[in-house]
């Protein structure tokens, strides 16, 4: 290899996609993992999706447009919620069209941040970007009001620390489809758990882990959080609850089938109303 041809070796600048099905593919994920908070995006917004889809719009210009739409409307008519789906697809677009990823936990710090800064998403805006400095629960549906136990704030940190070095020790190389499945759900599940954000968890630790799987070279149907993203969740609810009283363990299978067709392209079945628990447990 000589000199000159080095020379002709240059860095390119990562812009936006001029791949419309890679476009289409972003705006279907980013739609769809809003309903992990029950978020629909505005019909304004999928408008200007498909004018981006299409090539007539950059993501600058779908991003001043839907600024202007809301400073311009009557506050008091704007749909919240449509706003944040609106607000944070986009968000979520931009970060998949972005081919540069570091594997650290502080990246899903930068992720939240990116998402939801300067938007109204139920916590305080210093909690944006920031592990949250309390404990929580929050009543599932499939768990009949239980709650799954997240991480004490105090361990955030620590704990996040130590599930990505024991990630990141990880070789997939010689391993089988099977032994690879079950080692990306349990540090999807563990990520999840720790639960490191007041607000916002799943749709971070989602782009977060498309992020890692398309840096990883893995071969991943997106399109699978286009319909999915709620079973995604119920997954890792389940995958992290137990109540032995209850004769309940933790069931890591609803998150096995969702990455078995999300990486091997298999048709399971992915049906919401199998999470549900019995009510005599």
């Amino acid at each position: 290899m000589n000199e000159n041809y080095l020379d002709k070796i240059k860095y390119e600048k990562i812009g936006e996609t001029e791949d419309s099905k890679q476009r289409q593919l972003n705006w279907n994920i980013a739609f769809g993992l809003q309903a992990v908070d029950n978020l629909t995006p505005s019909k304004y917004m999928v408008n200007l999706a498909t004018e981006n889809i299409l090539g007539n719009k950059s993501y600058e210009i779908v991003e001043k447009e839907v600024k202007a739409y809301y400073e311009n409307n009557d506050k008091a008519k704007i749909n919240k919620k449509e706003r944040q789906a609106d607000e944070v697809s986009l968000r979520i677009v931009k970060i998949l069209n972005d081919k540069a990823f570091t594997f650290n936990y502080l990246t899903l710090k930068q992720y939240h941040k990116k998402l939801f800064e300067n938007i109204d998403i139920g916590i305080d805006e210093k909690y944006i970007g920031e592990f949250r400095d309390y404990n929580i629960t929050k009543k599932e549906p499939i768990l009949n009001g239980e709650t799954v136990q997240y991480a004490d704030y105090s361990m955030i940190e620590e704990t996040l620390k130590y599930d990505f070095e024991e990630e990141a020790t990880q070789k997939y190389i010689d391993r089988t489809d099977k032994e690879r499945i079950d080692r990306l759900c349990k540090f999807t599940a563990h990520i999840w758990q720790v639960h490191p954000f007041g607000e916002g968890n799943t749709r971070t630790t989602a782009v977060f882990i498309q992020k890692y799987l398309n840096s990883k070279g893995f071969n991943v149907n997106n399109e699978l959080f286009k319909d999915n993203s709620l079973y995604f969740r119920n997954a890792l609810v389940r995958a992290n609850y137990s109540n032995i009283a209850k004769g309940i363990e933790e069931d890591k299978t609803y998150l096995i089938l969702f990455f078995e067709n999300l990486l091997l392209n298999k048709q399971n079945k992915l049906d919401n109303s199998e999470f549900k628990l019995s009510n005599k447990c």
